[in-house]
């Protein structure tokens, strides 16, 4: 099985990468260190974490270090909800390669499909409570990070995926015969489908743990088993977006 999955600009993600979300500062530098030492070349970020300049060292220091060169990096990040306004999108894209101290990014990522007015809350309400929708459509913002790839600043650009898989859920369930704990069995069955996945931790014995996924195999019958736990649950619906026009979670799936 590849270790990465090859997106429509043949570019190559590795499959498992480093989660820093809700990483906090402090840590995140150090965990990412670990990461890169362990073996991890991708690295999901966004300037919504707040901790981009504490990843960004880590990831000079690594490369002043020779444990590793840009280019063997796949860096992810993403555009913020106030920042769709076509002025505004090279605005973050910029902030976030200052704080990675990097040139470009492999892929740049809508972060959320529904763009908030501009300035500085990062959740603008109304006297209502709620959410203030951008004056830009999905479609002018999506120009303007193209324009970002004509520049060289992003290699690709894409749309975040809210797809969670709670480990918690699988926690004595029948049908896993195999020895590794619970996250790699999870991990596993994702990447057996060639989902690319970003655990998050901070803990360095926990980030090794997560890359040791690539020495064993889940038989059809414990694949079947797993998604045999799909309960058509949504983990990220933030409903205060949900009257506004393009709020995706409406759908059916």
């Amino acid at each position: 099985m590849a270790t990465f999955a090859e997106l429509s600009t043949k570019a190559k993600m590795p499959i498992v990468g480093l989660g820093t979300w809700k990483s906090p500062p402090g840590k995140v530098k150090e965990a990412v260190k670990a990461a890169i030492d362990i073996g991890y070349r991708h690295i999901d970020c966004a300037c919504a974490y707040r901790n981009e300049d504490e990843v960004g060292e880590a990831i000079q220091e690594k490369i002043q270090e020779k444990v590793v060169k840009r280019e063997d990096l796949f860096i992810v990040s993403k555009l913020w909800l106030t920042f769709f306004e076509r002025s505004l999108v090279k605005e973050c894209c910029k902030k976030t390669l200052k704080d990675l101290k990097l040139d470009y990014l492999d892929i740049y990522l809508i972060h959320f499909p529904q763009g908030l007015q501009a300035g500085k809350d990062w959740f603008p309400k109304d006297d209502k409570g709620n959410a203030i929708p951008s004056k830009a459509t999905f479609l002018e913002t999506w120009e303007a990070m193209e324009e970002l790839v004509d520049e060289g600043l992003v290699k690709a650009i894409g749309i975040s995926n809210f797809n969670h898989f709670q480990i918690e859920r699988l926690l004595n369930k029948p049908g896993l015969k195999h020895k590794p704990v619970t996250n790699q069995v999870l991990i596993r069955f994702h990447i057996q489908r060639n989902v690319p996945v970003i655990p998050k931790s901070v803990t360095p014995q926990r980030i090794a743990e997560n890359f040791k996924v690539f020495d064993f195999k889940l038989s059809d019958e414990e694949m079947a088993t797993i998604l045999s736990f799909n309960r058509n649950w949504r983990a990220c619906v933030v409903e205060q977006f949900s009257h506004l026009k393009d709020y995706p979670f409406n759908e059916e799936y």
